[in-house]
């Protein structure tokens, strides 16, 4: 299979590609730059437009790009957040139907989402079928979710990998919360109450080339291997590096320093299942935290 991937160079991306290029597959990167493009390889500046014929040799699209939401939340950077989002995704969705009326190909668009789609909701279980939450994380996914609905009415396959908390220590999250848990200065978030679902970088990049093979598999799929409170999640990962995590930090602490995203990132309660994806046939290799945690930190 031929695939173009956006957001290449990310910490999924990077995963994405390596396993894709095993598994024989032929993967390009959809880049901005020239000079950083290899042959093969599409450039597109996102502010621009994406021509059909830039994709319609592709028998697939991963697209994962967007400006990161790990950042302090003002009006400037929730605004690009959004757009980095729904408008790339909007430009290459009617680029794919464009291209698909014309040529059959690409087959199929598989995008990324995350579970910020539902919101904070306690200790409701989330599948595929629940309704969006409230919140601007919630907005964003669910535009951007939309952004993609012109490749799907053209007959592309679509499907919404709605992403968990990745873990691997090279980076995301748990790269940034080593340091503190190192020092054995970590401790729980707020109550410790709220769901954190998960899943392993190496399932990430698996359930992305299952999805791609899967011609039954579409629309919203949740990926979250598992789900601890944050208090269970801190007590394992502090277990795994023989460091305390006694200390604790008030909800209301994060909210004067992170402001808005401390609600729907850090305090934020999600308990997310993917019964899609077992519906399917997929089994995830990394399901027990402390195991996981133990393969990447041993």
């Amino acid at each position: 299979m031929k695939v173009l991937v956006s957001g290449a160079t990310g910490l999924i991306g990077r995963a994405i590609c390596s396993l894709l290029s095993k598994q024989q597959h032929e993967v390009h990167r959809l880049v901005r730059d020239p000079a950083k493009a290899n042959p093969g390889d599409v450039t597109w500046q996102q502010g621009s437009s994406l021509e059909a014929g830039q994709v319609a040799e592709f028998d697939a699209i991963v697209h994962l790009a967007g400006r990161p939401v790990a950042t302090m939340w003002t009006e400037k950077a929730k605004a690009e957040i959004l757009d980095s989002r729904v408008a790339g995704t909007d430009k290459i969705s009617r680029a794919a139907a464009l291209a698909f009326q014309q040529s059959g190909k690409p087959r199929a668009l598989i995008c990324s989402s995350a579970i910020g789609y539902y919101g904070s909701r306690g200790d409701e279980k989330l599948d595929e079928e629940s309704e969006p939450g409230i919140g601007f994380l919630a907005d964003v996914c669910r535009e951007w979710e939309r952004a993609a609905e012109p490749a799907a009415m053209a007959g592309v396959r679509v499907a919404h990998l709605r992403t968990s908390l990745v873990l691997d220590p090279s980076g995301g999250a748990l790269a940034k919360m080593l340091p503190a848990f190192r020092y054995g200065v970590a401790g729980k978030l707020g109550s410790g109450q709220q769901w954190w679902s998960w899943v392993s970088l190496r399932d990430t990049a698996r359930t992305y080339s299952f999805t791609l093979e899967t011609e039954l598999l579409y629309g919203p799929i949740n990926l979250a291997a598992g789900a601890v409170t944050n208090a269970e999640f801190t007590r394992t990962l502090g277990r795994v590096l023989h460091r305390p995590t006694v200390l604790s930090v008030p909800a209301f602490a994060l909210r004067t320093v992170a402001g808005e995203m401390a609600n729907e990132m850090f305090l934020a309660s999600q308990r997310v299942v993917s019964n899609r994806l077992m519906e399917a046939g997929f089994h995830f290799e990394d399901t027990e935290l402390e195991a996981t945690l133990r393969r990447f930190l041993a």
